[in-house]
């Protein structure tokens, strides 16, 4: 018996140790924290480690994560997760929300000449990066996926399609995804992110090209090699508003897991996600300021 706990503890020994160190918080706020931040189990309650959320993640055929665009700690953690996740099972796919299917091919380019081993000089402009997603930030994620065998994918819209929903606002179907308990709260977050200035008569339209990218991102997951993982804002992947409701309204029956990076002082619920992993906050910063400017 003494030899057998001794042979499971080695074997659970190793594979803690096969996961890539955790990165150091990256914003001001959070140079003075040595460990990581608290991660929380929201349908039990439980606390977990690194390691635990690992091993709860790794089975899932789809996996979620929703970030604040901004945040360098989210964008650290992503890369992580990812790395954690492959040392763990053979990853299908990585999909990110900063990616159009206009830029697909462009990845696909790039991913075929680093595998023949022919460098990239520019990669932002050899992908059409685009500039309103921080390469700095988003820059480390995407190299490590294209110099992997599985395929990194689009999951948004590109700009000729979010002027044509916004024109045309398309019939959006599925019973979950129209319910006003849904749409109801988007609208109300669209207000507060454009801070009040939107006029009421555009929310019908800013409502819809919000829905068609999650819509989008659902689609995209469904036809992605399994398991697959999706970074993306963190409303687009709550399971009580986004990418979630549209796969259940899709018919889709692969479960998934969702988990939600955010920062110190926010609240999530059980209802948006299966885990949380609380974060630093950034440095106060009035949005609403920059939106006017």
């Amino acid at each position: 018996m003494r030899t057998l706990l001794v042979f499971v503890a080695i074997l659970l020994s190793g594979c803690q140790a096969s996961l890539p160190p955790l990165p150091a918080w990256q914003s001001p706020e959070g140079r003075a924290h040595a460990e990581p931040g608290q991660i929380v189990d929201l349908r039990t309650g439980q606390r977990l480690s690194p390691q635990q959320l690992i091993e709860h993640l790794a089975p899932a055929p789809r996996v979620l994560v929703g970030e604040q665009h901004d945040n360098p700690d989210h964008h650290a953690l992503q890369l992580w997760l990812l790395q954690a996740l492959e040392t763990q099972r053979a990853q299908g796919s990585l999909l990110l929300e900063m990616l159009t299917p206009e830029q697909q091919g462009r990845v696909d380019a790039v991913r075929a000449r680093m595998a023949a081993g022919q460098p990239v000089a520019d990669l932002p402009a050899a992908l059409a990066w685009q500039a309103g997603w921080s390469w700095k930030l988003y820059g480390p994620i995407v190299r490590h996926a294209l110099a992997q065998p599985y395929p990194l994918l689009a999951a948004n819209l590109n700009r000729a399609q979010v002027r044509q929903v916004y024109r045309k606002r398309p019939a959006l179907s599925g019973a979950l995804s129209t319910s006003a308990l849904v749409q109801e709260p988007l609208l109300a977050q669209i207000g507060i992110s454009h801070c009040g200035k939107l006029p009421k008569s555009q929310l019908p339209a800013m409502l819809s090209v919000q829905q068609q990218r999650d819509r989008r991102m659902a689609t995209a997951l469904e036809a992605a090699p399994q398991p697959g993982l999706l970074f993306a804002g963190t409303f687009h992947v709550r399971r009580d508003l986004g990418v979630p409701l549209h796969l259940a309204d899709l018919g889709d029956k692969a479960a998934s897991r969702v988990l939600i990076l955010a920062e110190e002082g926010q609240t999530v619920s059980a209802a948006a996600a299966d885990y949380v992993w609380y974060t630093p906050a950034l440095p106060a910063r009035d949005y609403c300021a920059d939106f006017a400017r």
